[in-house]
């Protein structure tokens, strides 16, 4: 592990807000890493996860350029939640090797882990600190409809396996409520900054 860069996890659901406002910490100079990249690189062509989900789940998982096809997969492990943990302790352990990599590679200030699940796979315990997203249970509800074109009820799914809003709130050491337009936010990022270069001197 690499001891020269601060760890800073940045928590929340699916639909939180979570790729915008790791755009406005990358804005202001921060490296990061992000759980939900690592986890498409970790089934890309060719890799051992994907092959062993092809093997696991047959030629319906992929799409035709051999990629893997996340909305049938999607479809099964929301379903049918042993194989949501099949799946998981095939991906899991991979996920986490290669966010220690990209981590190990990182050279800012602090490098935030962005990471909708860090508390549920513990991730949490390789950072100093941890920033939750507050954000509404039907806002993140109405943003997972829109961009991953799903019904309501895969979309209640997909939240219901994820550590409520409060839950997360209540485990983390910093909180970030996202609501209002993207310059509130930076203005709100920029705030935040300062205090977590503040709580790394201390």
């Amino acid at each position: 592990m690499n001891n020269t860069t601060p760890i800073i996890g940045l928590a929340g659901g699916i639909g939180s807000g979570k790729s915008t406002i790791t755009k406005c910490f990358n804005a202001i100079g921060i490296q990061s890493v992000d759980a939900d990249d690592v986890a498409r690189f970790v089934v890309k062509p060719g890799s051992d996860c994907l092959s062993q989900i092809h093997q696991h789940y047959g030629d319906s998982i992929l799409l035709k350029d051999g990629s893997l096809n996340r909305s049938a997969l999607r479809t099964i492990i929301f379903n049918e939640p042993k194989e949501r943990l099949w799946l998981e302790s095939l991906t899991h352990p991979a996920i986490r090797k290669e966010i220690q990599t990209q981590l190990n590679n990182t050279s800012s200030k602090y490098a935030l882990l962005v990471h909708p699940l860090l508390f549920e796979t513990k991730q949490n315990t390789i950072c100093q600190f941890v920033i939750a997203i507050d954000v509404s249970s039907e806002i993140q509800l109405q943003r997972v409809i829109a961009r991953d074109q799903i019904s309501r009820e895969n979309a209640e799914k997909i939240i219901a396996t994820q550590l409520s809003n409060s839950e997360r709130i209540n485990r983390a050491d910093l909180v970030l409520e996202n609501s209002g337009n993207i310059n509130e936010m930076n203005a709100k990022v920029i705030t935040l900054h300062e205090k977590i270069l503040e709580l790394l001197v201390c």
